[in-house]
C-alpha cells in the first residue's frame, strides 16, 4: 500500500554507503588535480630535511635550479646520512616552524619510499582520512546504531573543509585522524561492552597514541586533549584515575619534544601577528567574527572562504547559528544525553581555544579559515550527524539526502570548478623556447612562491631568478636589465596578489610599483602576452 505523503522511496543506508564510496574514489581521482600550494611545498622543504640549507635570493639574479635540489633528499649513502638529515629536518623545525614534529618526520619517511611528486607525496594524508572516516563510522555507530554510523561517516567523507585538507601536503587533515581516532578509542573505553582485559589494554593504547599523535601533530590539539579530559571526567567520572593515567601516558610521549623543540619554536614565533586589536569592543567584535567566519567554514563552504569576502562569510555563519541553535534545542528536547556528549566534543573545544585567545590578548581562532581550529570540525559534524538521526521529523530521509547533496556540491564545485595550475603554466611558457635564456622577475621574496617555482620549472633551461621586495623591485629590475652583460632574451614578470613580506601598505603604493616596474620592462622589451 502506498502511504499519500510519501509517493518516493529511497533506501537511506544504501544512499550513505555510496556517499562514503564516493567520497574515497574522489579522493583518489583528485589527488594529485592541483598544484602544491605556498604551504604544502614549504612542508616538502622541510620534510626533506633541506630547510637549513634554504639562503633566502639577495637583489640580483640567482639560478633558479639552484634551489630545485631542496625539495628531494640529499644524497644518502649510509646510516649516517640518514641521521643527518634526520637532525636537519628538527633543526629546521626548532628554527622558524610553529608546528611539532611527527608530521614532518613521517613525511621524510614517505619521502624515501615514494619520491616527491604531487601525487605520491599526498597520499599519506589521504590514508589518512580513510581512516578518520572509518573511525567516524565507529563512534557514530556506537552512540547511534548502525546508520548513525553512516551518517557520520558520509558527512566526514564528504565534509568541505576536511576534504580539502585530507589531500594537502599539511598537518591539518592528519590531526583529524588523530582526532577521530582518540574520540572512538575513549568512546570504546567507556561505552564499549563489557571488553576483555586485552581489549582494555588495546583500546587504552590506542587512546594514548591517538592524543599524543595529535599533540605532535598540530599544538592546537592540546584544546582538543583538554577537552576531551573533560569529557571523560564528566562521562565516566568512576573511573577518572584510569582516565588520568591515559592521559598522563599521552603527555609523557610528547614530553622530550616539549622539553627540547618546543622552547625553540616558543623563542622564535612571530605572535605579533596574532594580536588582538585594541579597546574591549574592537576586539570582541573581532572574536564575534572570527567564530561566525569558522562556522561557516568548518559547517558549508570549506576552502571556498579563499574566495568569498568576510561579509558573506559572516552572514553564512550567522545563518548557520540559527540553523545549529535550532537543531541542538530540538535535540535537547528528546536525546540530551547524546547531545551533551555532542557538545562536549564539539563545542567544548573551541571555546577553550576561544577562551586562550581572549586570555592571552590574541586572536588565532578565526585565523586560517578554519584550520586552525579543525580539530573541533569532527565535534561539529557529530551534532549534525545525531540530529539527522535521533531527530523525530517526517522528513529525515529528505534531510540526510539534502545534507550529502550539499556537501558534495561544495567539495566538487571547489576541485572542478577551481582550477589550480598557475606554476604549470609558467614553465609551459619556459618551456616554449626552453634554450632561450630567461629571467624570472618576481616581486617578492616570500620562499613559497620561490620554492613552487624550483619545483615547477624545468631545472634544465636557463633560467634565473630575481626575487626582491615590492619596495626595491623597480630599483633591481632597472639595474639587472642594465647591466651590459646580462644574457636575459626574454623576461616572465610574475607579479603576485600578495607579495607574503613587506606588502605594499596601500593599493595605490602597489601601483605605482607596478607601474615604474612595467614602464622599465618596456624601454628594452616588447610585450608578448599577459595572462591572469
Amino acid at each position: 500500500m502506498t502511504t499519500p505523503h510519501r509517493l518516493f522511496r529511497f533506501p537511506v543506508e544504501a544512499l550513505l554507503l555510496g556517499a562514503i564510496a564516493l567520497a574515497v574514489l574522489l579522493r583518489i581521482v583528485w589527488l594529485g588535480s592541483r598544484e602544491f600550494w605556498y604551504d604544502e611545498v614549504l612542508s616538502l622543504l622541510f620534510a626533506a630535511g633541506q630547510r637549513i640549507f634554504y639562503d633566502s635570493p639577495e637583489e640580483v639574479p640567482v639560478t633558479l635550479a639552484n634551489y630545485t635540489p631542496l625539495l628531494s633528499l640529499p644524497a644518502e649513502s649510509g646510516a649516517k646520512e640518514i641521521v643527518q638529515t634526520t637532525v636537519g629536518l628538527l633543526r629546521g623545525i626548532v628554527g622558524v616552524e610553529p608546528h611539532p614534529f611527527l608530521f614532518y618526520l613521517s613525511q621524510n619517511v614517505w619521502l624515501r619510499l615514494t619520491g616527491n611528486g604531487e601525487t605520491v607525496q599526498r597520499l599519506m594524508g589521504m590514508g589518512l582520512s580513510v581512516g578518520a572516516i572509518a573511525c567516524s563510522y565507529g563512534t557514530g555507530k556506537l552512540l547511534m546504531g548502525h546508520r548513525g554510523g553512516l551518517i557520520y561517516a558520509a558527512l566526514m567523507g564528504l565534509s568541505p573543509l576536511y576534504f580539502f585538507h585530507s589531500l594537502n601536503l599539511r598537518m591539518y587533515g592528519p590531526v583529524v585522524f588523530w582526532v577521530c581516532l582518540s574520540t572512538l578509542a575513549l568512546l570504546q573505553l567507556i561505552y564499549g561492552d563489557r571488553p576483555r582485559l586485552w581489549q582494555t589494554v588495546l583500546w587504552s593504547a590506542v587512546f594514548i597514541g591517538a592524543i599524543a599523535g595529535a599533540m605532535s601533530t598540530f599544538y592546537p590539539a592540546f584544546y582538543w586533549v583538554m577537552a576531551l579530559a573533560i569529557t571523560a571526567l564528566v562521562i565516566d567520572r568512576k573511573r577518572w584515575w584510569q582516565h588520568g593515567l591515559r592521559f598522563v601516558a599521552g603527555g609523557a610521549i610528547v614530553l622530550p619534544w616539549a622539553m627540547w623543540g618546543l622552547p625553540q619554536q616558543l623563542r622564535n614565533a612571530d605572535f605579533g601577528r596574532f594580536n588582538a586589536p585594541p579597546g574591549i569592543l574592537a576586539t570582541a567584535l573581532t572574536h564575534a567574527q572570527g567564530m561566525l567566519k569558522t562556522m561557516a567554514i568548518h559547517l558549508l563552504v570549506g576552502d571556498w572562504a579563499t574566495s568569498l569576502s568576510d561579509p558573506v562569510l559572516w552572514a553564512l555563519g550567522a545563518i548557520g547559528v540559527l540553523l545549529w541553535a535550532g537543531m541542538v534545542w530540538t535535540l535537547w528536547q528528546r536525546e540530551s544525553r547524546l547531545l551533551s556528549l555532542g557538545l562536549l566534543l564539539g563545542v567544548l573545544p573551541l571555546g577553550i581555544a576561544l577562551a586562550a585567545d581572549i586570555a592571552s590578548g590574541k586572536f588565532t581562532f578565526g585565523f586560517g579559515n578554519g584550520r586552525s581550529v579543525i580539530f573541533g570540525l569532527p565535534g561539529m559534524v557529530l551534532i549534525l550527524a545525531i540530529w539527522l538521526e535521533k531527530a523525530r521529523v517526517n522528513w529525515r530521509s529528505w534531510a540526510i539526502l539534502g545534507a550529502l547533496f550539499i556537501y558534495l556540491g561544495v567539495t566538487g564545485a571547489d576541485f572542478i570548478g577551481r582550477d589550480r595550475q598557475m606554476f604549470h603554466q609558467i614553465n609551459a611558457a619556459v618551456n616554449q623556447a626552453p634554450d632561450t635564456p630567461t629571467l624570472i622577475a618576481l616581486n617578492s621574496k616570500a620562499w613559497g612562491h620561490v620554492m613552487r617555482l624550483a619545483y615547477y620549472v624545468n631545472p634544465e633551461a636557463p633560467v634565473d631568478l630575481l626575487a626582491v621586495h615590492p619596495g626595491s623591485f623597480p630599483q633591481a629590475l632597472e639595474t639587472t636589465l642594465a647591466d651590459p652583460n646580462q644574457p636575459y632574451e626574454r623576461v616572465l614578470w610574475l607579479d603576485p596578489a600578495r607579495s607574503v613580506w613587506e606588502e605594499p601598505e596601500t593599493k595605490i603604493e602597489a601601483d605605482a610599483i607596478r607601474q615604474q616596474a612595467a614602464s622599465i620592462l618596456e624601454e628594452g622589451y616588447q610585450v608578448t602576452g599577459t595572462q591572469s
